[in-house]
């Protein structure tokens, strides 16, 4: 037991002398590493110092540039915006009085404007008193009829003011000659209406979108036009004094359509033999019938100029007899002057044949 405890002894001091030894040469071996570590470490110090001072210096360089170019640009751009400042500025001053010279030339328009428009209002407002008289509206529609007939027919086509059924003191406003039998003319009745109130009042109710209240004008509206085809048919048509018809003339294009449309231009033509025309449509009606008075005339002319024609031809013929007696006595004097001029004429050339000449004594 002792020899083991011994021999363990001098195995655990041998182990420990071997530990020393190894750990002596692990220590103969770090020591040139640890200084090799130290060395390379100072010297990465040393080259991060080196270059944080490299670093420095190319920060400083760099900031003086940027410190420079941005005085530079600074000035440049001072400069430009000077100049630019400049430009811009007379550039304003000259869009600037242009523009006030427009302006102002648009509100001296505008002023004109303002006048006339005020001159016209006042005359609107003086049409407005004169239409709202029911007379001095049937003379304008009266004035604008006899212009269209003055216009398009010829001064004895047509008669103002003419009574057109014999014994009656009402004369129409304006009638029309229309051809009759042979040199005979009826009268063609023309009378102008302006209901302007009723028709102002459909109008409106238009607008206001009412359909009771533009039945209810419609209804006035024909009530009042069925009464004045009533009337140019009782005072002014009687045949065969007049045509069968006559005109009820409306001076406002709007009111005609208006009537054309609600149907009361056939009422009135069926119940009355009334026709009803605007301006347009009486200046057509005109024209047709300026085309009618002038295929009359041409067929008259016509009947005329064959007439003419049938007595030059009978003058013809008596000429033609006297141009034939003429011809048989130019005959008869050509053969008498043949006669004289070759029996006659050898005849006394052969008497005197044996007649000699005297000669002429020597001088």
């Amino acid at each position: 037991m002792d020899i083991l405890i011994l021999s363990l002894s001098a195995v655990s001091l041998f182990i420990s002398v071997i530990v020393l030894v190894l750990l002596a040469r692990q220590k103969s071996l770090t020591e040139p590493v640890e200084r090799a570590e130290r060395r390379l470490l100072d010297a990465m110090a040393r080259s991060e110092l080196q270059q944080e001072q490299k670093l420095e210096q190319i920060r400083a360089t760099t900031e003086r540039r940027l410190t420079a170019m941005q005085e530079s640009s600074s000035k440049q751009l001072d400069a430009m915006r000077g100049v630019v400042e400049e430009k811009l500025q007379k550039t304003l001053d000259v869009k600037i009085s242009q523009s006030f010279s427009l302006v102002n030339e648009r509100l001296e328009q505008v002023y004109k404007g303002l006048g006339e428009m005020q001159t016209l209002a006042v005359g609107v407002g003086d049409l407005k008193k004169v239409l709202s008289g029911v007379k001095t509206r049937g003379i304008l529609g009266e004035i604008q009829l006899g212009a269209i007939l003055d216009q398009i027919l010829s001064p004895e086509q047509f008669s103002a003011n003419v009574v057109t059924v014999p014994g009656s003191r009402q004369p129409v406003e304006y009638a029309v000659k229309m051809p009759g039998s042979g040199a005979d003319y009826v009268w063609l009745p023309a009378d102008s209406k302006f209901p302007a109130d009723r028709y102002a009042a459909l109008c409106e109710a238009y607008e206001a979108g009412d359909q009771a209240a533009v039945d209810a004008a419609a209804k006035i509206l024909r009530d009042c036009m069925r009464q004045s085809a009533k009337e140019i048919r009782e005072k002014y048509i009687q045949t065969p004094y007049t045509t069968e018809f006559g005109i009820l003339f409306l001076p406002f294009e709007g009111l005609y359509a208006e009537a054309v449309r609600r149907g009361f231009a056939e009422e009135l033509q069926r119940d009355y033999k009334i026709m009803i025309a605007g301006p347009v449509t009486m200046g057509a009606l005109l024209n047709s019938l300026q085309m009618g008075f002038r295929t009359l005339a041409i067929q008259k002319r016509s009947g005329e100029v064959w007439a003419l024609l049938g007595s030059v031809k009978g003058e013809f013929e008596k000429f033609a007899e006297v141009l034939d007696k003429a011809k048989k006595k130019l005959e008869a004097a050509g053969s008498d002057l043949d006669a004289l001029a070759g029996v006659r004429t050898r005849g006394i050339l052969r008497s005197l044949s044996s007649v000699e000449t005297p000669s002429l004594p020597d001088e």
